[in-house]
Formats: C-alpha cells, sequence, structure tokens
C-alpha cells in the first residue's frame, strides 16, 4: 500500500442590584505601600435563589459578591455545578471562537493570578506546566487555521547517524505524530493507548508513528485534532489526580534490551522518569508547532523562560549519555577521565552547565573543564531538535575542539523523528 505521507499533498462583570455605599475604614498607618482592594462583602443566600443566579452568573452578570457566593455554593452542591457547566457551555455557543495568537507567557500568568486568588483542589504538579503550556498554545494555533490548511506540507528534521534526515508529512500528520508518542506516557499511566489495544508492545516513538501513519487508511485530516486534544486533557487530569510522586514513574521509550531496536528507534531500555518525559513532549510539542506555523505561514513565539530553562536543563542533563553511546558505537573517540565541558547557554531561559565528557553519572567538574561553548538557548534547543546543524549552532568556541565537536554532534543526535 503506498504511504500517504510521503508527499506533501497540497467577560465583562455588571451588578444587577442598587451601588452599594461601602461601610467607612479607620485610617490606615502609612506604610508607604497602596491599600489593598477590599474582598467583596460574603453574602448568605438560600439555594433557590443561588440557582436561579446561575444564568447571570454564567453570562459573567452577577455582581462581585453575588459571583462568590455562586462559587462557594458550586465547590458543595453537586447538581447547580453541573446546570452551571451546562450553561457556561452554552454560552460559549453564542460566541465565535476568536484568534490566539497571544504572548505565549499570557496564559501562564492569567492562571497564575487566578489560582494566586483561588487554589486548586486538585493541583498540577508543577513539572507538568511546560506541557500543560505547549499542548494549550498548539491547540490554539489549530483551532485558527482552515480545513486546507491542516494538509499544507511539513517536513519533519532530525539528525541521524550525524547526518541530517527528514521526512515528508502534512499537517495533520504531524498531530497523528505527537498523539502517537504521547501515547507512551499515556499508557505508562494505565491510559488507552491511541494505537489501539493489539499494538506491538515495546515501539520506541519513532516505530509507533510508522505504525500509526500505516494502519490510516487515508491521511488524517483535521479530525486527528479532537483525539490529540482529548489525549492530552486526560494526561493533564491524571498527573494532576496522581500528586508529585507521580513524577517517578518510568516512561519506557525503547524496545527492552534484550530485543532489537527498529532502525532510527529509540535506544534499547531507555526510560525517562515521567517528570522528564512531560518535559520532553512539552519540547516535541513546541517544536513541531513551529513547523506546523511555518508550514501554515502563521507566527509563533518560543515557550515562557522559565519553561524553556527546563527544556535545556533536561538537553544537557541528558548529553553525558547520549556521549557515552557515541563511543560505543565508534562516533568519537575517548579521552581521559575528568575532563568536563562548561555549556553556556545565552538568553531568555539559560543559564550554565559543566558537561562530563568521559564519564556519564558523575558531575562535571570546573577544574576538569577543557573546553568551553557558547549558543543562544532557542538556537540550542533547535539543535537538540535536529533543527540546526552542529557546524552552525555554536555561537562561540574555546578549547578542545573535538570535545567541542562531540558536545553539539551528540546534542543533535538527542532528535528523533
Amino acid at each position: 500500500m503506498p504511504d500517504p505521507y510521503d508527499g506533501g499533498g497540497e467577560g465583562a462583570g455588571g451588578s444587577t442590584g442598587h451601588p452599594r455605599i461601602p461601610a467607612p475604614r479607620a485610617p490606615a498607618e502609612d506604610t508607604g505601600a497602596p491599600l489593598p482592594a477590599a474582598a467583596p462583602e460574603p453574602l448568605v443566600l438560600d439555594h433557590p435563589v443561588l440557582k436561579s443566579l446561575l444564568g447571570a452568573w454564567a453570562l459573567a452578570a452577577c455582581s462581585p459578591a453575588e459571583a462568590a457566593a455562586v462559587e462557594e455554593h458550586l465547590g458543595d452542591c453537586g447538581p447547580c455545578a453541573e446546570e452551571a457547566l451546562r450553561l457556561r457551555d452554552a454560552v460559549g455557543l453564542l460566541h465565535p471562537e476568536e484568534s490566539l495568537d497571544l504572548d505565549p507567557g499570557l496564559r501562564t500568568r492569567v492562571l497564575a493570578s487566578c489560582l494566586g486568588r483561588r487554589p486548586p483542589r486538585v493541583p498540577l504538579p508543577d513539572w507538568a506546566a511546560p506541557y500543560d503550556a505547549e499542548t494549550a498554545r498548539l491547540d490554539a494555533l489549530l483551532k485558527d487555521i482552515g480545513d486546507a490548511e491542516w494538509h499544507a506540507p511539513v517536513r519533519l528534521r532530525w539528525f541521524d547517524d550525524d547526518h541530517p534526515v527528514s521526512r515528508k508529512t502534512t499537517v495533520a500528520g504531524v498531530i497523528a505524530h505527537l498523539l502517537a508518542v504521547d501515547g507512551l506516557v499515556a499508557t505508562a499511566l494505565g491510559l488507552e493507548d491511541p494505537l489501539g489495544a493489539d499494538t506491538t508492545p515495546g515501539l520506541g516513538p519513532d516505530a509507533r508513528t510508522e505504525a500509526y501513519w500505516r494502519a490510516a487508511q487515508a491521511p488524517p485530516t483535521r479530525a486527528v485534532r479532537e483525539p490529540w486534544r482529548d489525549q492530552t486533557h486526560e494526561l493533564i487530569r491524571t498527573v494532576s489526580f496522581a500528586g508529585g510522586g507521580s513524577g517517578r514513574l518510568p516512561v519506557p521509550y525503547g524496545v527492552p534490551p534484550d530485543t532489537t531496536g527498529a532502525p532510527g528507534d529509540a535506544a534499547p531500555g531507555l526510560a525517562l522518569p515521567l517528570r522528564d518525559s512531560m518535559l520532553e513532549r512539552a519540547f516535541e510539542c513546541w517544536i513541531h508547532a513551529e513547523d506546523i506555523a511555518q508550514a501554515v505561514d502563521y507566527p509563533y513565539e518560543p515557550p515562557a523562560p522559565r519553561h524553556l530553562h527546563r527544556m535545556i536543563d533536561l538537553a544537557a542533563r541528558l548529553l553525558p549519555v547520549t556521549l557515552a553511546e557515541r563511543r560505543r558505537a565508534g562516533r568519537s573517540p575517548a579521552g581521559p577521565p575528568g575532563r568536563s565541558l562548561r555549556l553556556e547557554v545565552e538568553g531568555a531561559g539559560g543559564g550554565e552547565w559543566l558537561i562530563p565528557l568521559d564519564t556519564p553519572g558523575t558531575s562535571g567538574s570546573a577544574d576538569g573543564e577543557v573546553a568551553h561553548v557558547a549558543l543562544d538557548g532557542v538556537e540550542f534547543c533547535r539543535l537538540a531538535a535536529g533543527h540546526v546543524s552542529p557546524e552552525e549552532a555554536a555561537a562561540g568556541q574555546v578549547g578542545d575542539r573535538e570535545a567541542i565537536r562531540d558536545v553539539l554532534f551528540a546534542t543533535a543526535s538527542l532528535s528523533r523523528l
């Protein structure tokens, strides 16, 4: 059967009552800071009155005090909470969806402000926040594109055996790829595998993607957005209920050690703890969102600096093992133990890391520093994604040229389909 993917193919709130005159206040001491805003005076209302206010609440037409009373009631009354959700959904149908071409940090700031006022009953682990933010940004982009743009050609790029390789698909094919690989996290959490219950166990990301593409009767369309979106929400809900301790759960990325991996697949036996796996999925979501945005000529910004820093830190932590794998494969020579390279990442989300060159599992040492390389933060991430060649990535290099070359090529080899 011919591969269908290897071708480009084509609220404001208001008041329903009379204005309230605040009670007189005793003067506060002059502390040099503005007085805090007065919280709305709580109302004591019975159930029928609160139920009658649900429609106004859904339309954001309650006074602050009424809204506070309704929201307090919704936390204790299941039937009213369900009715409130139905009313909010109905209100959403009255307004067309709007473009969300916004500052990538806006959503995070709004959520932080909201959660600062009322903490969630089931908080999202901090390590899952980048995945939550990046999937939401990509979903906003997908909402804005038209039916024809889902078939726009996208070329996925990565490095394999120190050489750039690419794969042609479509916007919808990219989302199918993300759906298939996110399934590794889903199955580790005991959720349904998007590839189906009969999927061969132990497949890595590349093999899972190819299996998903081959199983399709026709190239995917915008219909793939819904299962991908549902899966991202289910992952967020599951890790939230599981709590922060679930971050140590291993997520396998490759075949078992006693079998042979598919060509270009993850290293046999490779696994990441859930907290790092969610961060890796956030990184890939951002990179492929940029691929899609470029294909449909849409602006797209890098992640928030604190999320970008975590992505860079994950790549830096994976480099020692990747360097060791390159030596075992004969792609770089071994050096004397104790050598380190100072990786300086500049710009938003940057920092410095001492990378041990010859002894994975140990920490880098300033005393053993033999080279220093400096890169821009976004440039480093694009190198790790295989979107920039190692020869073009470094902004500054000092010291052992062979060590610098090894680290740059190891960074590029972190990439995959």
